[in-house]
């Protein structure tokens, strides 16, 4: 319990003090006219009220990802708590801040064209292919995910009638004017969400749950001998890292009025997606006695199981009672749900930048639309566990283009650029290692695969040392 409460202090801390730095460091300016004032156009440029929109990128960010990968990122111990704090200040809020203002300062330009503007034209025909994979997984998974979660609150729905009507949802949030329904119901949604959050802390406190404690070790306990790293950099996903993130800013950037409001924004709903991953975490890691309980718990569901889904139904009526319950599930339902509907809104935004077509007529939307709505549902056909990690692997090797971009633009900038080096250095061993040895990977030996994936970070950063070298001697 004392390292859960420190870890939360710390990550408060994080935000105030080193937030504070990373803004000092881009040079945030709140004289710059923003894309939300420059060009209005009553669908995707709308200029909001900061509270507003910290709410709906939070609601963006926060889908599965520090719920579920949490859940199932402590079943590696407690070296989970300190990726979540340490991931989350220096790397994953980060990457969230300097992504988010980039696209302010590129006229709300969609994560390819920023990724683009840095690294070349090669790596933007990438980006643009590889983003629209990720954010169709994500529409995918975020579909499934709540669809079960549902089917457990509501049985006499099926999880495939579930499916059906939390698609449909996603078609209309796809498709309408942002302030007609995501601007609408996503502050409600987002007080839903803390509400579940602050539900889950208070009851760990009053329960005094056995949350394990740093200093018991934090050797890897995971059930199935699989490595720490880069096994649970991975699994934790969005609890402290994700490329899915800089996808979603751009929708955010194209509101905001203020460049000053990107700390409170784009750090801050990182910062708060932190805090949700380390309550679940706690919380999963104490309700079944101990982290080995949990294990125990996990491996005898059936397999087909959304496990991590049915641990937090479980948590939530134990913890909280039926109504309490009923209002924490729908916390975590509306989680995936907000991110999946916005993960297509900006499949359709990048798909329309790449073509340069115009989305303010509805007949326009419908073009880009539907081909990615087909894509999603045929995905929605494939296994969830085997959909979740492939998501996780696409999201954090997004991260790593997104990290590099950030480092090429300050140090263009002469800015420090080190507070993007060190975790896209980081992100590009964790990423590489892990495709080239998870059993859905290459499946290479194991100290191979590290090896080669710290040599893709040091080729990286000779890469990013040659082209800083050149470009100070072309100034």
């Amino acid at each position: 319990m004392i390292s859960f409460t420190f870890a939360i202090i710390f990550l408060i801390l994080g935000y105030i003090i080193y937030g504070s730095f990373v803004e000092k460091v881009f040079g945030a300016d709140k004289n710059n006219k923003t894309p939300a004032i420059l060009n209005p156009d009553g669908v995707d440029y709308v200029p909001l009220p900061w509270w507003k929109i910290f709410l709906i990128q939070f609601l963006n960010i926060a889908g599965l990802g520090p719920i579920f990968g949490a859940i199932m990122g402590i079943m590696f111990g407690p070296a989970a708590f300190l990726w979540i704090v340490l991931g989350t200040i220096f790397a994953g809020a980060v990457h969230d801040y300097i992504s988010g203002m980039l696209s302010i300062r590129q006229n709300g330009s969609s994560l390819p064209e920023i990724v683009g503007t840095q690294l070349g034209n090669g790596v933007k025909q990438f980006m643009r292919g590889f983003s629209v994979l990720l954010l169709v997984l994500v529409g995918a998974v975020f579909v499934s995910g709540p669809a079960g979660l549902l089917n457990g609150i509501a049985p006499y729905l099926s999880s495939t009638w579930w499916a059906v009507i939390v698609f449909s949802y996603y078609i209309m949030a796809t498709l309408l004017p942002i302030d007609k329904l995501i601007g609408k119901l996503y502050p409600v949604f987002g007080f839903a969400l803390l509400f579940m959050a602050l539900g889950i802390l208070i009851a760990i406190y009053a329960r005094s749950a056995a949350v394990p404690e740093l200093w018991q070790g934090i050797a890897n306990q995971n059930p199935q001998n699989l490595p720490i790293f880069p096994m649970m950099f991975i699994s934790i996903a969005c609890g402290a890292i994700s490329g899915f993130h800089a996808t979603q800013s751009p929708l955010m950037a194209r509101c905001i009025k203020n460049e000053k409001m990107g700390k409170r924004i784009f750090y801050g709903a990182m910062v708060s997606e932190g805090i949700v991953a380390l309550i679940w975490a706690a919380a999963a890691s104490s309700f079944y006695g101990s982290i080995v309980g949990l294990q125990d718990y996990v491996s005898s569901l059936p397999s087909t199981a959304n496990k991590a889904a049915i641990v937090v139904n479980e948590i939530s009526h134990s913890w909280l009672g039926v109504f309490g319950g009923l209002l924490a599930m729908l916390g975590v339902i509306i989680a995936p749900i907000t991110s999946g509907d916005t993960a297509l809104r900006s499949a359709r935004l990048i798909v329309a930048d790449f073509l340069n077509f115009n989305q303010k007529p509805i007949k326009n939307r419908l073009l880009v639309s539907i081909p990615l709505f087909v894509v999603t549902f045929l995905l929605l056909q494939i296994n969830f566990d085997i959909l979740w990690r492939y998501f996780a692997w696409s999201n954090q090797t997004l991260s790593v283009f997104t990290l590099w971009a950030c480092t090429f633009y300050l140090m263009k900038e002469n800015r420090q650029y080190l507070i993007c080096l060190f975790p896209a250095m980081f992100m590009t061993a964790v990423s590489v290692s892990y495709i080239l040895y998870a059993p859905e990977g290459l499946k290479l030996p194991y100290v191979l695969s590290i090896s080669l994936g710290i040599f893709t970070s040091i080729v990286f950063l000779l890469i990013f040392l040659n082209t800083r070298k050149k470009f100070r001697k072309s100034i």
